[in-house]
């Protein structure tokens, strides 16, 4: 026996097993439905891992959803946060201004109580608010100056990118607490939509519940001196829904006018966790970031005897009076919550709150039927294709031809395991970059089938030859599969969902197939040499 056998076999023997072990739970163990906890392993379950190839959405089925993020609404409350800072800054060093007031077209207006204080008001501007800039400054004949300030172009193009990028991680982590397997959340090219897969899900109404619910949170201050039933409510005022229970127990919705300008978000939130108050009613504990802390405790302590309106996707949850500045950065929601409702509520909160509200503008249904027809189909293709390739190279190669069959089968086998280990997911292009990659495979074996037999007429010996043709063929192999997992990592990079996931598997694919055809099938050869004397039949 060569001597390079002697390490070869062993590692080739590993590898399978390897292989072997992290392909069979995908098909002996079956995840668990979305939403539902994994049982606990006993068994043989109990000594494979847990890995499993996933598949995509076009073969499990399950939901589609696309989400358009409110944008202008997170510039709006951005500007509105950075108009109360301005003001708390001013006051510090003697800057008397009065409120800001969100106008219409998404520009805070406000009045400077005195002329003289201009330039000392543009230098805390340029210093600590270089992101906003003043639109318009109309001084007045009673000695003030109003004020119109907008976002810088700059400021608003970083707000808008995070603002998504923020939507998107937040939804990515709410659905992870949710159970929800494998999903696939990206970010639309150039512009503020979300793409959504959720696999497995059949219930569309949950999907809605999971990802639809923005859980936009804002405290507001109350103004109990407007009458939110007059439809003529002044500049600054918004008038919102509050929901309580009356005395005979039934749910009364009441307007409740509240200051337009946000004085905290939900964005702050470190921390939110399910709680009971001493009556035992549910609520929701929140405990804020350093920053939330300090605008808490800011606006708790200049607001002293008013109420602060807690609101949760445009709806009031409660409006408790501030007895005094609260510090430590903490609060609660308090309302008409169940145990069961307020533990959700803490879930979407401590996964995070969204920076502004979503819109869900699509909404599909893939059923599980189309999906297992999609695999059926593949596997079919695959199979078709697989045993067409194995025939002709038995008929051209005779037992050599054997031999590349066999290459097929490990390279299926050592590509789920690819998948699986990797956590990738199969989707029906990545079925059909399998097919591909068998015959890529095929290829390679007829490059040194081809090169062999070269060799044998040119008088070698079979040893020889086999080792010549292996050694020589291995350049044009290499530099053939190396291009194509170029243009794969290409796609890979630049492409999305069904593009990525060709691939993947066909990046995985090619490495397989060059480790089969150089690498195992020479082992072969060169035990079927050391056995027989002769080569076998090509």
């Amino acid at each position: 026996m060569k001597q390079g056998l002697i390490w070869r076999i062993p590692l080739v023997a590993i590898i399978l097993l390897v292989s072997v072990i992290f392909v069979l739970p995908t098909f002996l163990f079956p995840p668990p439905a979305p939403g539902e906890k994994e049982k606990e392993k006993s068994g043989l379950a109990a000594l494979l891992p847990s890995s499993r190839v996933n598949l995509g959405l076009d073969l499990m089925g399950g939901i589609h959803l696309t989400l358009e993020v409110e944008t202008q609404k997170a510039l709006e409350t951005s500007l509105s946060q950075m108009g109360q800072d301005l003001m708390s800054e001013a006051a510090s060093k003697g800057i008397l201004m009065t409120r800001p007031i969100l106008s219409p077209e998404g520009r805070l207006e406000f009045s400077l109580a005195s002329a003289e204080k201009t330039d000392q008001f543009r230098t805390l501007l340029s210093d600590l608010f270089d992101q906003m800039e003043i639109v318009s400054a109309t001084p007045s004949s009673d000695g003030r100056v109003a004020y119109i300030l907008g976002l810088t172009s700059a400021a608003r193009d970083r707000i808008l990118v995070l603002t998504v990028d923020q939507a998107l991680t937040t939804i990515r982590n709410r659905i992870d607490q949710f159970g929800v397997a494998e999903p696939d959340v990206r970010k639309e090219q150039g512009g503020n939509r979300i793409s959504i897969q959720l696999p497995g899900m059949s219930d569309p109404q949950r999907a809605v519940e999971i990802i639809g619910k923005t859980a936009h949170l804002e405290f507001r201050i109350v103004r109990d001196d407007v009458d939110p039933k007059n439809r003529n409510v002044p500049r600054g005022v918004q008038i919102l829904p509050q929901e309580f229970k009356d005395a005979y127990g039934n749910f009364v919705q009441t307007p409740l006018a509240v200051e337009e300008a946000v004085a905290l978000t939900g964005e702050h939130i470190t921390n939110a966790a399910p709680a009971f108050d001493q009556s035992g009613n549910a609520i929701v504990g929140l405990t804020f970031d350093r920053r939330g802390a300090d605008i808490f405790s800011r606006v708790t302590g200049q607001n002293v005897n008013k109420r602060m309106a807690i609101v949760l996707d445009g709806k009031v949850y409660s409006a408790p009076r501030i007895e005094s500045k609260i510090d430590g950065g903490r609060a609660s929601i308090t309302g008409n919550f169940t145990p069961a409702t307020a533990s959700d509520l803490a879930v979407v909160l401590r996964a995070g709150a969204l920076p502004a509200p979503v819109l869900i503008m699509e909404q599909r249904t893939v059923g599980p039927s189309l999906g297992q027809e999609s695999i059926n189909k593949g596997v079919t293709a695959a199979f078709v294709g697989g045993v067409a390739i194995i025939v002709f190279m038995c008929v051209y190669y005779s037992l050599s031809g054997v031999i590349a069959g066999l290459m097929l089968f490990l390279d299926i086998l050592m590509i789920l395991a690819g998948l699986a280990i990797f956590g990738a997911t199969l989707t029906l292009p990545g079925i059909a970059g399998i097919v591909l990659t068998l015959g890529m495979a095929v290829d390679a074996n007829v490059l040194i089938f081809e090169r062999i037999r070269e060799e044998l007429r040119r008088g070698l010996t079979p040893a020889a030859a086999v080792e010549a043709g292996f050694s020589r063929a291995m350049l044009a192999i290499t530099d053939s599969n190396l291009t194509t997992i170029l243009a794969a990592l290409i796609l890979y990079q630049f492409g999305t969902g069904p593009v990525r996931g060709f691939a993947v598997t066909l990046s995985i694919g090619v490495l397989v197939s060059m480790f089969t055809a150089i690498f195992v099938s020479h082992i072969i050869f060169d035990i079927w040499i050391s056995k027989t004397g002769r080569r076998p039949s090509i």
